[in-house]
């Protein structure tokens, strides 16, 4: 049986960057939510270029948080006169918020006239804190978010059993030092598990905990400019000269 969630509170520090007590972390960098999302996960990922001359793309992520990269993702995806028919978004999340404090975090970081719509959608959509897979579709049913909520050892597992297939994987859900649950050898390999032959991953740590995880479940990695003056961060592609 699933376990009760518990859910994140919503604090800031003094320069209004989402923190989060649990884990002893900011949710993005002081640098800007939306940016980071676009530099690491978006750009990381070779998007919007990758899905194009796909029917659909899906992409995997490991920590909703506040939902920016599914926002920003979604943003771009509309931008694109070039975009798939369809795009389904996976995301996983241990501690969601509440829809009122999602509301309010939005509130205080998302300043792009673009974007700002698509967060009340998303609130509006919210569903009730329960364990389990929530499924929300937006844009008359051509972009899907999957919310999985819980702990993502026991949910991956489940999404590969279901027949799961990223084209993208977006690995966040704070730093591995400070939220190690999310960086286990079990997580990489439910993660290739889910990934298609040319599936593309990005992260913004470079941790090398995280590169021999990579590496032993078929990740090629290759550290690039990081965000908000971090220096480097990983991106990279499934491989077949590693494990599958």
């Amino acid at each position: 049986m699933d376990e009760p969630l518990i859910s994140a509170s919503l604090v800031f520090r003094g320069d209004g960057t989402p923190y989060s007590p649990r884990h002893d972390d900011i949710y993005h960098s002081a640098a800007g939510a939306l940016a980071q999302a676009r530099h690491v996960f978006i750009e990381g990922n070779g998007l919007p270029e990758r899905w194009r001359g796909k029917s659909c793309f899906s992409v995997i992520e490991t920590g909703f948080g506040m939902g920016i990269n599914f926002l920003a993702t979604w943003a771009a995806w509309r931008n694109d006169a070039y975009r798939t028919a369809t795009l389904d978004f996976v995301s996983i999340e241990k501690h969601p918020f509440s829809a009122n404090d999602l509301r309010a975090a939005h509130a205080a970081i998302i300043d792009d006239r673009a974007v700002a719509p698509l967060a009340d959608s998303l609130a509006a959509a919210w569903p009730p804190l329960e364990p389990g897979l929530h499924r929300l579709a937006f844009d008359a049913g051509a972009v899907t978010l999957t919310l999985a909520l819980g702990d993502a050892a026991q949910l991956l597992p489940r999404l590969a059993d279901h027949g799961v297939a990223a084209d993208a994987i977006y690995l966040d859900g704070f730093a591995p030092a400070k939220n190690p649950d999310m960086w286990t050898p079990a997580i990489f390999a439910s993660l290739a598990r889910i990934a298609r032959h040319d599936t593309t991953f990005a992260t913004y740590t470079s941790a090398g905990s995280v590169k021999r995880a990579l590496m032993q479940n078929g990740f090629a990695y290759r550290k690039v400019a990081g965000f908000g003056g971090k220096r480097a961060m990983l991106v990279g592609k499934r491989s077949f000269h590693g494990a599958s």
